[in-house]
This record gives C-alpha cells, structure tokens and sequence, in this order.
C-alpha cells in the first residue's frame, strides 16, 4: 500500500527516514530511536512507522553486511541472543496488543530517558554480568515494542565486543530483531506498507552514505553529537507527551 500525504508531510517524512538513514550509519544504532518520535508527529500510529523503518533496517544492514560478516563477534552475539530473542518476542506481542495510547507513552518516555543521560553526559554500563543481562533483557523487550531499545543493549555490547567489531555485529543484531518482528507483522496481518517503503529508500540510501562518512568524525566527537540530539530529543518528547 502506498500512503498519501500532502507535499508538506511528504517533505518532513523524506527528512526525517533522510536523519534516520544517518545516525543508523554514522552511530551504528539509533535510527529508530532518534527517528521514531518525529514521525509520530505527522501520524500518531506506531505500527504504521515500525514496518517501514523495519524494512529500511532489513535493507540498509544486509547491504552493510555482504562483505563483513567475517568481522562479526558471533560468540558473543549467540550467547546475549539467549536473552534478547525471548524479550524481543514478549516486546514484539506488547506492541501487537497494548493501546495505542500506552504505546506513545512508552516511546516517548524511553527517548525522554535516552535524551536526559545524553545531555547530561552519562553513560550506560555495567561491571557486572547480572547488570548485563538485565540490560540485554530490557533492551531487547524496548527493541520488540518500538525498536528504541539500542542504547541499552549497545551498552553492554561496547565492554563485549571488540571495537572494530562492534558496528558489525550490532547490526547483525538488529537484522535478526527486525526479521523477528517483520515476520510477525506479516503473520498477523499488518500492513507493512512496502510500496512507501521502496518509494522512501533513496531518499534514506542518501542518509545512509552520509552517515558512513561521517561516522569517525561522529565517533570522535560522540560526546558532543549526543549532547545536541539529547537537546533536541527532550524538546520532542516532552512536546509529545504533553499531548497525551
């Protein structure tokens, strides 16, 4: 199905996927989570978002991926899989089920907590195993409901994984959740909305090109980047619930 939207609405979503195709590259997580609030702004509908930014991910990380997965920490990722899957998969029957009111709740209250360790300069992290898979669990219930629960898992990826696989395997990851959750959109008969999908990738395919270039420089300045996206998440979700 393609959606229709009058050319204002048309110019913003081109943006916003344009932003989320950037950080998903230039971070290597987040495109959801810095995307995902903005939309819900032209259309309130989390499901109607979810498949396409799911679609994105799909393409985007397989094309990422062809050459890379000899540089994957497979090991790591089986064993953190034990906790996120199942998680995921809870999250994934919340989303399907929950009102659509506690769903804008939810997002919007998870990016306002993101936003305010950002600004603040915090981090997430454990020294811990127990902490870890605390982490993992959430994460991957976040990732099933709304596909915002990156920062908490990267947490505990960032002290597992070594550096120069992390990108890698974060996004075999996230090629994994997100075929979890397509799966079961298309088995309960979601509307997966393909043809706005398709119509949006160059569009995200421009984002995404950016984002690899820009990700060093983001990595060395990461502290700097998040304090700005930090700023603005607050002003978004605190703008969005308050509509609520």
């Amino acid at each position: 199905m393609l959606l229709h939207f009058d050319l204002t609405h048309s110019l913003l979503i081109a943006l916003i996927f344009l932003w989320t195709g950037f950080v998903r590259t230039g971070l290597g997580f987040g495109g959801a989570a810095l995307g995902l609030p903005l939309m819900l702004f032209i259309d309130n509908q989390p499901l109607l978002w979810l498949p396409m930014i799911g679609f994105h991910l799909l393409f985007f990380s397989g094309l990422t991926l062809r050459t890379r997965l000899n540089n994957v920490d497979w090991g790591y990722l089986k064993r953190s899989s034990y906790y996120i899957i199942p998680a995921a998969l809870i999250g994934v029957f919340g989303l399907l089920n929950l009102p659509n009111h506690w769903l804008l709740l939810f997002i919007y209250s998870i990016t306002l907590f993101y936003a305010f360790i950002w600004v603040m300069n915090w981090s997430i992290h454990s020294h811990h195993s127990g902490v870890d898979k605390l982490l993992l669990i959430l994460g991957g219930y976040v990732a099933g409901t709304s596909l915002t629960g990156a920062p908490l898992m990267v947490a505990v990826y960032m002290r597992n994984v070594s550096k120069d696989q992390l990108r890698n395997t974060l996004f075999v990851l996230w090629f994994i959740l997100v075929a979890i959750k397509m799966s079961t959109f298309a088995a309960v008969g979601v509307d997966l909305h393909l043809l706005t999908a398709l119509a949006l990738l160059p569009v995200a395919a421009i984002g995404h090109v950016l984002g690899l270039k820009a990700h060093d420089a983001i990595l060395r300045n990461d502290q700097y980047f998040k304090r700005w996206i930090g700023a603005g998440l607050i002003l978004v979700s605190s703008l969005g619930l308050s509509q609520l």
